[in-house]
């Protein structure tokens, strides 16, 4: 970062001041936040319509009151829209915050208070101690239920040499996972349950499942202490994080030690030992909205400090008095206004910089495409900034390609090289393993790559970013053991999260002691892996899925700090959910030895020595896809190898049958090939996937395909 550069030109003129010892100078508009030098600091924060701002400093981030209290000069301590101040004698482990005053206009969207205390937008760790979220919504002084930011040297950790992996896209498969539900339960055994440190201890068991990235829900600074209620005893709490406090300091409560400066390590760490194991390292990061809400909501940092540049604003008669909510949160951040671009510019900078992470998954990413009158820009100034910086080149990054008030961009989405969750993928797979008829031509079309969506405007395959679960929705196995959302546990009369699932119960709802029910699941999820593992784009699942982790029907488990969250290791070690764990390892494996089938450009009709293309479409006949059946379930599929410089060459042969009878399929005769068999998920495990010198050789001409199965075969020369 730029602070060790420029230390010496920080402190600007003596201003001859001494406040309880500290000396004080002018100081610098750059860079944003607390810059930490040899003998003190500079702090600088925004505010274009502030009249007066006050720095608090503490001896300790969680005592009462400060030990000095500076009034910001005007003129000296003020450049253009920048407040600024170098305070001679601050040491890194002091909490500092600030008081902002100026126009209480709400209908002109200024709401300043000088009685709440904020913390700074570019802090890199804060203390809620004392925090009283209620305080912050009441009029009245907060002082001794505030927030407080803590002053932190970042410049100073051994990386041992560790730099961001920089794996292509094309080879990349994405982990979906939560930090704490990955070992709070007591049947983790880690030293640290819940933290960074926790999931360090399990990096053995991600590795051994063939991963190469985590895609970790939000790991910025939360109101973990946000209690939106209790429920039958249980208390629903801000679980998966998506409302942000502070954008540049790790999650106080994945942090083992109650020291904020050693936050910053703690998650370093954890960055370092994935890297170790060759796994990357993917943020969900939230720049759609705040966690500040709407004009309820509590005063602790942007809307204190400069409500109308931070936040869109609205109200009747052309007035700012209440907020645009586009996010479904309240409030929504604006982000292509000039000083919102830099905020997110200068986080993701800093992440990628000085903490080595690999990229980010913009939630609601379509909000990021929103002008400053809120409505979809052709060129949005923050995508393109993010697409073209030089700092960010390398990073991989993914957008929710829509937000909660309509806005869907999927195959639209500003920008080049951004990848997109691709929801379209996700509901023609549901519904096509689910059993719905009239999903032949899309399913090809989102297993071979969306390229109805993105090769128009000459994206390619990893710009989709496959997935059939994601940690919003039910997870794998409650797809296939429920037909409703089972949401009762969160206390809103099951009100909360989406209606439609395209999920199935194979025919009863919830647990069973049905063995053919049950079976008839597990074949489910192995469709849904298989088809997934075969798509072209990027593959990614969610944390848990591997094992059928259940949420008993809940799809919306945001507020469930508990065991319906949390990863049962205990049942990880049963011998039901290592025989699923194996199948994915496999699966994962044959996905990595056929790569070149799967990643580059769009199949082009290219074909190999033994005259076979790159794809090939079939139905249950060979050369005859049903694309016109709307009663079919069937399809099948070939993909010649026509990679170079191979000694063997190895075609695939994929059949689908979603229909629940059995259905016989034409086998493709190749001279000088024969096939065997790979996959059959109608069989029991280990004969359900197996390593290639244990293949099958099929000798007929058709292959009868179990109902609501998939099979895969390999080719093998003859000679």
């Amino acid at each position: 970062m730029t602070s060790t550069k420029i230390n010496s030109s920080l402190k600007g003129k003596n201003l001859n001041l001494s406040f309880e010892g500290f000396k004080i100078y002018e100081g610098s508009g750059h860079p944003f936040g607390a810059t930490v030098t040899e003998n003190g600091v500079n702090f600088s924060v925004y505010s274009q319509n502030a009249t007066s701002v006050e720095l608090l400093i503490f001896e300790n981030p969680d005592d009462l009151d400060p030990i000095t209290k500076i009034q910001l000069d005007s003129t000296d301590n003020h450049t253009f829209y920048m407040w600024h101040i170098f305070v001679e004698g601050v040491k890194p482990g002091m909490g500092y915050a600030y008081r902002v005053d100026g126009p209480n206009e709400p209908w002109n969207g200024h709401r300043f208070d000088k009685e709440k205390v904020l913390i700074d937008p570019y802090s890199k760790g804060n203390c809620l101690t004392l925090w009283d979220r209620g305080a912050a919504c009441r009029p009245g002084d907060n002082l001794h239920c505030s927030m407080r930011s803590v002053v932190i040297d970042s410049r100073n950790y051994d990386w041992e040499g560790d730099m961001p992996l920089k794996k292509p896209m094309s080879e990349t498969i994405v982990y979906e996972m939560h930090v704490a539900g990955f070992t709070k339960s007591p049947t983790s055994k880690v030293k640290n349950p819940g933290t960074f440190k926790g999931l360090i201890e399990k990096i053995p068991y991600l590795q051994s499942l063939g991963i190469t990235a985590v895609e970790l829900l939000p790991c910025f600074s939360f109101d973990h202490k946000d209690v939106f209620g209790v429920h039958d005893g249980v208390k629903l709490v801000n679980y998966w994080g998506y409302s942000t406090m502070g954008y540049f300091a790790p999650h106080q409560d994945y942090c083992t030690s109650e020291n904020s400066g050693s936050h910053l390590n703690e998650f370093r760490d954890m960055v370092k030992a994935l890297h170790k194991a060759g796994i990357e390292v993917i943020l969900d990061v939230v720049f759609n909205h705040t966690d500040e809400g709407n004009h309820q909501g509590p005063t602790f940092c942007f809307k204190g400090f400069d409500n109308s540049t931070y936040y869109y604003l609205t109200g009747d008669d052309g007035s700012k008095q209440f907020y645009y909510d586009y996010t479904g949160c309240g409030n929504t951040f604006n982000c292509n206004h000039p000083i919102g671009e830099k905020f997110i510019l200068d986080c993701l900078r800093f992440w990628v910089d000085e903490m080595h992470v690999d990229g980010f998954r913009f939630d609601e990413g379509s909000v990021l495409s929103r002008g400053e009158n809120g409505a979809p820009l052709e060129h949005p100034p923050v995508i393109w900034s993010i697409e073209l910086d030089e700092i960010l080149a390398d990073s991989k990054v993914i957008a929710e390609a829509w937000d909660a008030a309509g806005l869907y961009q999927i195959g639209y989405f500003p920008g080049a090289r951004w990848a997109e969750w691709n929801g379209k993928y996700r509901d023609a797979v549901r519904g096509f393993v689910k059993g719905d008829s009239g999903l032949i031509g899309e399913v090809a079309s989102r297993i071979s790559g969306s390229a109805d969506l993105y090769q128009w405007h000459h994206s390619e395959p990893t710009n989709s970013v496959n997935f059939i679960t994601a940690h919003d929705g039910f997870t794998l196995y409650d797809l296939c053991a429920y037909n409703e959302k089972n949401n009762w546990a969160n206390g809103e009369n099951n009100n909360d999260g989406i209606n439609d699932n395209l999920s199935w119960n194979c025919g009863f709802e919830g647990p069973t002691d049905d063995q053919w029910i049950n079976d008839l699941r597990k074949r489910q999820v192995k469709n849904h892996a298989s088809l997934l593992m075969l798509s072209m784009g990027v593959p990614m699942i969610v944390g848990g899925d591997e094992f059928m982790r259940s949420q008993n029907g809940n799809n919306n488990t945001y507020c469930q700090d508990n065991e319906l969250n949390w990863y049962n290791w205990d049942l990880i070690g049963s011998k039901e959910s290592q025989e699923m764990i194996r199948f994915w390892k496999k699966l994962i494996e044959k996905r990595k030895r056929y790569l070149d089938h799967f990643k580059g450009k769009f199949f082009t009709g290219k074909k190999n020595k033994f005259g076979l293309s790159d794809i090939t479409w079939h139905g249950t006949q060979l050369n005859n896809p049903d694309w016109s059946n709307n009663e079919s379930k069937c399809l099948s599929m070939t993909i010649g190898d026509v990679t170079s410089g191979s000694n063997q060459t190895e075609n695939i042969h994929c059949m689908f049958n979603m229909h629940w009878d059995s259905v016989s399929f034409d086998i493709p005769q190749i001279k000088g090939l024969c096939w065997e068999r790979s996959i059959d998920t109608s069989l029991p495990s280990p004969q359900d996937i197996v390593d290639p010198e244990d293949y099958v050789e099929i000798s007929e001409t058709n292959y009868i395909l179990t109902g609501r199965s998939v099979v895969i075969l390999v080719s093998k020369e003859t000679g």
